[in-house]
């Protein structure tokens, strides 16, 4: 019995040193996520050729919205008991939203991306055309978030299924007490990113942000929001290599000495710009989709900076509290 146990080891040894696990390449190899998962997933950074972004068309959601009183106190829509809320006293059509949001899905299929689409609507989740928040992109897949107001708990599940659907690897999905939101992550570079801790990001969603990102060699940068502001990409949206929008007066002093240490050129928006007029995004290095809204100070600033500029009317769906930016979730850039 030993002696046929001890030939079988010795064949079982040798199988398992021929046959032995491989784990180089990493995971987010791109050759290795292509032949494992179909397709390179994730992004490297927010400039990189734009080639598959998610996003949801407004629909039958939105009708939660008629339905809210006024609050004359702070000039805005709102059912506290719901968490529901529009901001200020004025409420498009339905039919003015998916006309500019069909605009917008359109004017990114003419810069040769794929638009991907939610599978389905959390019920009365009235903000899920800002799919930015319920995940983003890392390298090699998602990061599917944990929202912060209970308006926005819910939209995690259907992005979960619709990545699934595509096969996009989801690398992380924020748990325990850990907020996240996804327009308050940015890349800076393939190896940094940054996050803005708000109302809506805490301490414990950036630290399980970073286990993923330190596992790919990247480093992440904490910033603080200031007051009750929600994401850093209502003042800060990199645009082209080592160039970045900001809105200045709502950036924290730290973080624009640090992107300066870094090498970042930051174009102020002008004060004659509506605030989510820097809400923008970029479909490849230096090519950048924004708001008609934009002064043309502003236009000629990026012009100067080598950056080409395709002008959306957004106005509509900027009424409910995000811009393009907050609108499109890259799933696919190419590397840089």
């Amino acid at each position: 019995m030993s002696r046929a146990m001890s030939e079988f080891d010795h064949r079982y040894n040798m199988l398992i040193e021929r046959f032995a696990s491989v784990p180089e390449p990493p995971f987010e190899d791109a050759a290795e996520t292509a032949r494992v998962w179909g397709r390179a997933w994730g992004c490297d950074s927010d400039i990189g050729r734009l080639r598959a972004v998610l996003m949801h068309r407004p629909g039958e959601e939105m009708h939660v919205v008629e339905k809210l009183p006024l609050i004359p106190e702070l000039g805005a829509y709102g059912a506290p008991e719901s968490g529901a809320y529009w901001r200020g006293e004025v409420r498009p059509t339905l039919a003015e939203q998916q006309a500019q949001h069909d605009a917008l899905a359109n004017a990114l299929r003419e810069e040769g991306v794929e638009v991907v689409y939610l599978k389905r609507c959390a019920p009365g989740r009235h903000k899920s055309i800002y799919t930015r928040d319920s995940s983003f992109a890392v390298k090699g897949g998602a990061i599917v978030t944990r929202m912060g107001p209970k308006i926005r708990r819910g939209e995690e599940a259907p992005v979960t299924e619709t990545l699934a659907s595509i096969g996009m690897p989801i690398l992380r999905t924020i748990h325990g007490t850990g907020l996240m939101e996804g327009g308050s992550f940015a890349w800076i570079r393939p190896d940094l990113a940054v996050v803005g801790v708000s109302s809506r990001v805490n301490e414990e969603g950036a630290r399980q942000v970073e286990e993923v990102l330190r596992v790919q060699g990247a480093r992440l940068i904490r910033v603080q929001i200031p007051g009750y502001r929600l994401h850093i990409d209502g003042a800060f949206v990199m645009i082209h290599h080592d160039t970045a929008i900001v809105n200045p007066s709502t950036l924290p002093f730290v973080f624009m000495e640090e992107l300066k240490r870094e090498g970042i050129r930051m174009i102020p928006v002008n004060h004659e710009d509506p605030s989510w007029a820097i809400n923008c995004l970029a479909v490849a290095p230096g090519r950048v989709l924004m708001s008609d809204k934009v002064s043309p100070r502003t236009q000629e600033a990026l012009d100067r900076a080598g950056v080409s500029v395709k002008l959306v009317p957004y106005d509509k769906v900027g009424l409910g509290g995000g811009g393009i930016h907050c609108s499109t979730c890259p799933l696919l850039r190419d590397p840089l």
